[in-house]
């Protein structure tokens, strides 16, 4: 049922008075205490995506993992032409601190954070993306900064693939989004990154993905991390992963050099995340991602300095089930339980420790980390 026009002015006056004092508004007008102000993410993080559609409790799979970091998987539209944005398109799980409030609050306090993720293939080929879906910029910004003021996040993911890399219409919906969520976050001293989380060749993005970053560009949308999934390549050709990631890293620095001529070569890397699939990917055999693969490639991020590791999914760091192509639950490879996330944790905690793969001992409390700023023109 509509509100008529005063009572949906008395609740915005108390919307506004609520936030002024310090608390928000949630779902059916109860206010409650705002989040705290975070710190920006580190300049070097690990943020394994976590796949909410298989239940279970973030915070706890992260405190057996020693994840400080995760990509929480994925937000979109419960209907095409929709501009409500819920967890798995799902009209029960709205954003809400009553749907994985608790489980930030506890990343939070072990001194990480939860990375919002929207999009991923499911709701990029259903036109759910809040980007193809909903054709309102303001409102699409509005759901990005509610993403902030309900649960305190400082970094939202934008996973652009299939339909809607080719989707010019949301393309520019998006970045138009974005850059008004980022002067929003200006005005109102908050930190709030964005990465744009895309496919990738063995050499780099292809034309889609370029073409999305210059409309980004065009936009003066600022791009904080541009992340590239560094498997299922689908090429029919045998892979050496870790060097395909090390290639495909190069391929895209080399693109951002040439959208952004004016920012040097160590800040490029800066701003470059890859996310691995550990064990053998859904394409098969050809591209397995080992162990040895993961020790390369921490040791290679380290070097050249670059923004995030990631990983899909948590819930596939085990060896439970060697042999098996693109499992959702398990790597397909022999391996001890967390072995990729203890082995990438050296790149967010160089001075730590190592946490042996087999070690149930709780992580220790991470220093604070400022990250730098974005790449705009």
């Amino acid at each position: 049922m509509r509100r008529s026009g005063p009572v949906r002015a008395l609740l915005a006056a108390s919307a506004a008075a609520a936030v002024s004092a310090g608390l928000v508004v949630a779902a059916g007008g109860a206010a409650q205490a705002a989040p705290a102000f975070r710190a920006p993410m580190p300049a070097h993080v690990v943020a394994p995506y976590y796949e909410t559609y298989s239940g279970g409790s973030p915070a706890a799979l992260a405190a057996q993992s020693h994840n400080t970091y995760l990509t929480l998987a994925f937000l979109q539209t419960p209907t095409a032409g929709s501009c409500t944005a819920t967890w798995n398109g799902d009209p029960t799980t709205p954003v809400s601190t009553s749907v994985y409030g608790k489980d930030i609050a506890a990343l939070q306090a072990r001194g990480g954070n939860a990375i919002p993720s929207f999009g991923g293939y499911a709701a990029d080929t259903t036109n759910t993306d809040i980007a193809d879906s909903c054709t309102d910029v303001k409102s699409i910004a509005s759901v990005y900064e509610g993403l902030v003021t309900t649960y305190g996040v400082t970094r939202i993911d934008l996973d652009v693939e299939a339909d809607s890399l080719s989707n010019t219409a949301g393309i520019d919906r998006r970045n138009k989004a974005v850059a008004l969520t980022e002067a929003w976050a200006k005005r109102t001293h908050r930190s709030v990154e964005f990465s744009y989380t895309l496919p990738s060749t063995t050499t780099g993005l292809g034309a889609t993905g370029v073409a999305l970053l210059q409309n980004a560009v065009a936009n003066h949308a600022r791009v904080d991390v541009v992340n590239i999934m560094t498997f299922d390549y689908y090429d029919g050709a045998s892979h050496e992963m870790a060097t395909d990631t090390e290639t495909a890293a190069a391929g895209l620095h080399d693109q951002l050099a040439a959208l952004y001529p004016k920012v040097p070569s160590s800040r490029l890397w800066s701003r470059i995340g890859v996310t691995e699939m550990p064990g053998i990917d859904d394409f098969g055999p050809a591209e397995t991602f080992t162990p040895a693969d993961a020790v390369t490639v921490e040791r290679w991020a380290a070097a050249k300095k670059i923004n995030t590791l990631s990983f899909w999914a948590l819930q596939r760091d085990n060896g439970t089930c060697p042999g098996t192509t693109g499992a959702g639950a398990c790597s397909g490879v022999a391996q001890p339980d967390w072995y990729f996330s203890n082995t990438f944790e050296k790149f967010t905690h160089p001075d730590w420790p190592w946490v042996s793969p087999r070690s149930t001992t709780p992580a220790p409390k991470p220093a604070a980390h400022h990250a730098t700023r974005g790449i705009r023109m």
